[in-house]
């Protein structure tokens, strides 16, 4: 279960418009929330909230295969994983529990 500070208890704030209506992917995001600011940041240290969000998120491998950065040249956090006009931003200094869940995936 996502972190209580991370995750906003109702979808009144944050989610998706389409979460509202249907309970899909996006209804477990652990990044419902934050800012848009966070989520669509081009910023290594801008995007730290939702990087640490999707640390923890249940539902990364969805976001990252509705998302699919490379095609869309997505600029923000998906996945786990910072991009910029479709290219991963590699970051020399990701959070660890970033690292240990790419690990695992």
């Amino acid at each position: 279960m996502p972190a209580p500070a991370l995750v906003s208890p109702s979808l009144s704030r944050g989610a998706h418009p389409a979460a509202r209506r249907t309970a899909d992917w996006r209804t477990y995001a652990a990044c419902i929330g934050l800012s848009d600011r966070a989520v669509f940041a081009r910023d290594p240290e801008a995007a730290l909230p939702a990087l640490r969000a999707c640390a923890i998120c249940p539902v990364r491998r969805s976001c990252l295969e509705a998302v699919d950065p490379r095609r869309s040249w997505f600029d923000g956090v998906s996945g786990g994983r910072l991009w910029r006009n479709g290219q991963e931003v590699i970051q020399p200094t990701r959070p660890r529990a970033v690292r240990r869940q790419e690990q695992q995936s």
